[in-house]
């Protein structure tokens, strides 16, 4: 009984073919026909509000599922209704890309279909943006692909000059080994939008449409993917899961959309990353999230939320259309049958040594792992330039993973109601309010003489008068499922800390209760590895069906931390609706002096079809890793 209602509507389709994946376009477009408005330019979802004005919410409804359909229209496989003129910075610009993509490879079905009045109208839409203000972001790209496509049916709107100068500002935002931020120098915000969201797709897809107009610029653009690609297949894992990290993630499975973009631009990436592994890099990806039912409505279209239907996670300007940017993972369709992506097997993920299982990754300031079984990243040093609703859980946590998601806030009145999950957050009102960190400084990446990765390491400023100091330390193969978290801090007041673990599904699997708490420790194995929580003086774990999430404070000195099984407030985390959080909770009450804590981290997920984590973890989990002798040294 307990599994009527998880069931997703395209859950029986294996999207294993060019012909699978048509047919799951097909299914997730047509249930918007009985919402589009009778003359068939907008979109009504649903009655959430954004930033924007409802109809500019409604034309995203209609034009972002565009990306898939022109590119089914472009593979072989009229809308004269007004969405209302421009205005500087206007929430349709974004909607322009999808329409001046559609122009560019869809020309016959799309363009040629058009009378001459309606040919007239689009052009001068479009063209409407061209002398309007736009953020100083990867929305220029929008307007690129607007000019594009009026270049691209001959329209006397298209603006050369305008183009080409946003193409060179945009290639401002380079920073080198494949990676642009999202915005001009001063922006550290290397999220989804630096690569599979906006910009890497934008500049395949530009290089391919546009390589007899802008060959050099198009070389470039291609060259960058190749370097790109070898850090971004870092962020995926065996089962077809991205990292969540970062704003707009209700985009779900755009995120794999680079590696679409990288087969419509017959790029050959560098080994191991053949025809064969970038088909599976996308279609793992695409199928994960064609089964997870929270992803959709009973009548097929999608929520808002990311595994499932969730407010707290989303931003301000997510309307029930904005989901549907995931159509841009469809871009694939448009190629023939012929392309190596669809005629090549698909290949698992790369193991090591053919891809690193731990890389660190300098340009976004994250270290990558995938050792035994769990992907994730650490990360210090990212922030969103702007303010996006929980930015301190979507840029400052210590650590995103493909299995256990990252939290949201749903409040600040509890450590519940934080999600504090990878994070240390400090109170200075006997946790009346809590801080997590937004604003990370000094962060750097640091190395050993021949060029091996050591950690991550930067400052945080809760309060004028606080300083903590973060080591991030990653896996080892003595102990492939721990990492570490060392922690100065130097306040001049009195703190309430708490540091979370990864967050874990927090119910019982026999009937979906709650986990209870297990008594103590204990030596028997069958015991130990049994569902439930655990509270045992500075450890504190869970164990349920989604597998193991520990904490451990590893040396007894300035603060003995106690260890709590703390049961976030529902609707907290993006992967489960409910979850418990391992945590380590203190008081630092000596002042004017430096107090340190040494945090192991364990997690151990549980693997496709598989109740638990597999047995033996416990083995893992008897392990501890060791604090580096130079971090040592520093606590003396």
């Amino acid at each position: 009984m307990s599994n009527f209602a998880n069931t997703s509507p395209f859950a029986s389709n294996p999207i294993e073919t060019k012909e699978d994946l048509k047919k799951f376009l097909i299914d997730l477009l047509d249930p918007l026909e009985k919402h589009t408005s009778p003359g068939g330019a907008r979109i009504h979802l649903g009655f959430t509000g954004t930033h924007y004005d409802e109809v500019a919410a409604q034309l995203e409804g209609f034009s972002r599922p565009i990306w898939g359909l022109s590119s089914l229209l472009a593979g072989g496989g009229s809308y004269p209704e007004f969405w209302g003129n421009m205005r500087n910075k206007d929430q349709r610009m974004v909607e322009c890309s999808a329409i001046g993509f559609s122009l560019a490879v869809a020309k016959q079905q799309l363009w040629d279909a058009l009378d001459d009045n309606g040919k007239k109208n689009l052009e001068n839409w479009l063209g409407g943006m061209n002398d309007k203000e736009m953020p100083n972001t990867n929305w220029l790209w929008f307007r690129v692909f607007s000019n594009l496509g009026l270049s691209k049916v001959g329209s006397t709107r298209f603006d050369a000059k305008r183009m080409k100068a946003d193409l060179d500002h945009l290639d401002t935002f380079y920073i080198g080994d494949g990676w642009s931020r999202d915005g001009p120098e001063g922006v550290v915000q290397l999220d989804y939008y630096s690569s599979s969201f906006a910009i890497q797709y934008a500049q395949l897809v530009y290089s391919k449409l546009a390589q007899n107009e802008d060959p050099e610029r198009c070389e470039e653009f291609r060259n960058r993917a190749k370097q790109f690609a070898l850090d971004f297949v870092h962020y995926f894992d065996s089962e077809g899961r991205a990292i969540p990290f970062g704003r707009s993630l209700t985009y779900r499975f755009a995120m794999s959309s680079f590696w679409g973009a990288v087969a419509f631009a017959d790029l050959e990436l560098p080994p191991p990353l053949t025809w064969g592994v970038i088909k599976g890099l996308q279609l793992r990806n695409i199928r994960y999230w064609a089964r997870q039912p929270g992803a959709y409505y009973p009548d097929g279209t999608l929520t808002i939320g990311y595994v499932y239907p969730n407010q707290s996670m989303t931003e301000n300007y997510n309307s029930p259309g904005s989901p549907y940017w995931c159509c841009k993972s469809f871009i694939t369709l448009s190629l023939p049958a012929t392309h190596p992506f669809w005629t090549s097997l698909e290949q698992p993920y790369p193991p090591s040594p053919l891809l690193p299982s731990v890389k660190f990754l300098p340009k976004p300031l994250h270290i990558a792992s995938n050792l035994s079984g769990h992907t994730y990243i650490l990360s210090s040093g990212q922030q969103c330039s702007y303010a996006v609703k929980n930015t301190a859980a979507k840029y400052g946590k210590f650590g995103y993973s493909s299995a256990f998601g990252y939290s949201v806030a749903v409040g600040n009145g509890t450590l519940e109601e934080l999600g504090a999950d990878s994070i240390l957050v400090v109170s200075d009102d006997e946790g009346e309010n809590w801080k997590a960190r937004i604003k990370t400084r000094e962060a750097r990446i640091e190395f050993t003489e021949d060029g091996k990765g050591k950690w991550l390491r930067s400052m945080w400023y809760p309060y004028s008068d606080v300083e903590i100091e973060t080591w991030l330390i990653p896996p080892t193969e003595e102990a492939p499922l721990w990492h570490l978290r060392i922690h100065r801090i130097r306040s001049e007041r009195k703190l309430l800390t708490a540091e979370g673990g990864w967050a874990l599904y927090g119910q019982r699997d026999s009937d979906d209760r709650a986990l209870e708490s297990l008594s103590s420790m204990t030596s028997d194995v069958e015991t130990l590895e049994e569902y439930g929580t655990l509270e045992s003086g500075h450890v504190a774990r869970a164990t349920s069906k989604g597998g193991v999430s520990g904490i451990v404070e590893l040396r007894g000195g300035d603060v003995l931390r106690i260890g709590k099984a703390l049961r976030s407030d529902a609707n907290t985390n993006l992967m489960v609706p409910r979850a418990v959080i391992p945590t380590l909770m203190a008081d630092v009450t000596e002042t004017g002096k430096d107090t340190w804590f040494t945090t192991a981290v364990f997690g151990l997920p549980n693997e496709q079809g598989q109740l638990g984590a597999k047995k033996g973890w416990s083995d893992e989990w008897g392990k501890r890793p060791t604090i580096p002798n130079e971090i040592m040294a520093l606590m003396k």
